[in-house]
């Protein structure tokens, strides 16, 4: 009897870096990640917040003590480009759900559409799409929604600094929109279909940036594979440093005795410094996250244990 030949086993190993990856249409984000992973052999991994099948662009993906990071890099400022289809709602306020209702689109110009977008600046309250990743008594809310369950998602305070219109036809607009973490972009595209009277729903959504990757160098899925096939010198010119996810902290240098006070979990003073600081080491590493009081007294916020650069 033949048996089928067992794949090789993975020899994960430790590393310690960001890729900043060009996420394809059609792909969760985890899915996205295990292929990354994979292809590095990370021992572990993770992302930094994820974005919805339907929508590609900037996934920044943490391996090794870089996943120390997710948290900062989840609170950061993102900005999309998206487009939505007017006239028509759906079940998941995108095009990957199934019509609910539909409306006929009024005559539409440009100063009717900056009108419905202006309300959608700045500090609003935003009622998330019941199929989101959301959790509500320990339960993602999108299972609840898939089992045919009464949900609703509770309103919530969110920052949109910038919102502008790209173009539109007749029954499409397409916009740009600067936001803060927990902003739900098909939901703005809701609320535009709403303010206009016809309802929305989300077509095309693109993730251009993260801070503090402003002006990303993204790699896509096929880019990578191909570098893994040329050996590993390829594969990691597209892994950042972990400091990398820092670039918007204000640095401190500390010296020996320093570095070792930190090491240690001990608090230094630092005269003349206060606020959050990224602290690297004697030997130039990457080693702890510090919070300095108005005194310039530290307090460890994330420690990390890095090789020396």
């Amino acid at each position: 009897m033949r048996r089928d030949r067992k794949l090789p086993r993975i020899a994960w190993r430790d590393l310690h870096g960001i890729v900043l990856l060009d996420k394809p249409a059609g792909v969760s984000s985890n899915q996205a990640l295990q292929s990354v992973r994979r292809l590095f052999r990370a021992a572990k991994g993770g992302h930094t917040g994820a974005l919805d099948p339907m929508a590609t662009g900037l996934l920044p993906l943490c391996f090794g003590e870089a996943t120390k990071l997710a948290g900062n890099l989840l609170g950061a400022r993102k900005a999309y480009r998206a487009e939505c289809r007017l006239g028509v709602t759906t079940t998941t306020a995108d095009r990957e759900g199934e019509p609910v209702r539909q409306r006929p689109v009024p005559p539409l110009d440009d100063a009717t559409v900056e009108a419905a977008l202006a309300p959608l600046r700045g500090r609003i309250v935003q009622v998330p799409p019941v199929y989101s990743a959301l959790k509500q008594d320990g339960e993602r809310l999108y299972l609840k929604a898939r089992r045919g369950e009464s949900v609703e998602a509770p309103p919530r305070e969110v920052e949109v600094y910038r919102l502008e219109l790209l173009s539109r036809t007749a029954d499409t607009v397409a916009f740009e929109v600067e936001c803060g973490s927990g902003t739900y972009v098909r939901s703005l595209a809701v609320d535009l279909g709403e303010a206009l009277g016809c309802g929305a729903h989300l077509t095309a959504l693109r993730r251009l940036w993260v801070e503090p990757f402003h002006e990303p160098r993204m790699a896509t899925l096929a880019e990578l594979e191909q570098a893994a096939g040329q050996g590993d010198a390829a594969l990691l010119a597209w892994l950042l440093p972990v400091a990398a996810g820092l670039a918007d902290w204000p640095g401190l240098q500390l010296d020996e005795m320093q570095s070792q006070a930190i090491a240690c979990g001990q608090p230094i003073v630092v005269a003349g410094r206060s606020g959050p600081h990224a602290a690297f080491a004697s030997d130039g590493a990457l080693l702890a996250l510090l919070e300095l009081d108005a005194d310039g007294r530290s307090r460890i916020l994330r420690g990390f244990n890095l090789p020396p650069p």
